[in-house]
């Protein structure tokens, strides 16, 4: 949830913040000038310099370190190439983030934190940048993300924690944390089409609003009882359970300040 302290442990894993307390170490040591010139960050939000061009940019930042990525890889890798000559002012959402991705690559980084680095882009700007990590991963870079988007983690990452009031609440493979929670499936419904009874119904009803939610661990049983009942299922949605489920069993469904 926001506020839960996400950007605050990358920021002292990146070095940028301070840790009060306990040790964080890199390949089994302190970091130091090793650490900073194999980690790539895309930060929530950067400024970029006014009056240059994606590729300038580009080439600014890679002088910065003495070893790094090839910068027309890196322009291609990250679809810039008709951007290559445009004044950083004049990108969109969308062509922005993959600069900044682009950025965050220039030292050939072994490891590459982002920071919700997709919130704000529209549905086609976020696939395509989902695309981009998925070929960075390729590369074999070890890539730590923040994000909101259960989607985007299930489909992105090989392991997944949930944060909230600072500490890690689960932890796993997205299989795994759904197998170790979830022994049910969804089905949803219009709501002015059933009135829950409570008088030992085979399922759980999760949210009664419209649609309405019912959790049912055999759904043959649960469709079987709605018939009986001439509950209208033309409409009958079923789905398996996903980590949006998972998010809101854990951390609640009230609305956070």
């Amino acid at each position: 949830p926001n506020g839960a302290g996400k950007t605050t442990t990358v920021e002292m894993l990146q070095g940028v913040r301070r840790h009060s307390e306990g040790e964080i170490l890199f390949r089994g040591g302190h970091r130091g000038k090793a650490f900073r010139e194999s980690v790539g960050i895309q930060f929530q939000s950067t400024a970029l310099q006014d009056y240059l061009s994606v590729e300038e940019t580009l080439r600014l930042f890679r002088r910065l370190y003495s070893r790094g990525a090839d910068v027309e890889d890196l322009i291609g890798l990250c679809a810039l190439d008709e951007l290559r000559d445009r004044d950083n002012r004049k990108l969109s959402g969308g062509q922005r983030q993959r600069l900044l991705l682009a950025m965050a690559l220039v030292n050939d980084p072994e490891l590459l934190f982002l920071d919700e680095p997709t919130t704000g882009l529209d549905p086609q700007a976020r696939r395509n940048f989902w695309d981009l990590l998925t070929r960075i991963r390729e590369r074999r870079i070890t890539v730590i993300l923040t994000t909101h988007y259960m989607e985007e983690a299930y489909r992105l990452c090989d392991e997944i924690a949930i944060m909230d009031h600072g500490r890690f609440i689960a932890h796993g493979t997205p299989g795994d944390l759904l197998a170790e929670h979830f022994d049910d499936v969804i089905l949803e419904i219009p709501g002015q089409d059933y009135t829950p009874s409570g008088n030992a119904e085979p399922f759980r009803v999760l949210r009664a609003g419209d649609p309405m939610e019912l959790a049912a661990p055999d759904v043959n049983e649960a469709i079987r009882y709605l018939m009986d009942r001439d509950v209208p299922l033309d409409r009958l949605v079923v789905r398996q359970r996903t980590l949006e489920d998972l998010f809101l069993e854990l951390t609640g469904r009230e609305l956070r300040a």
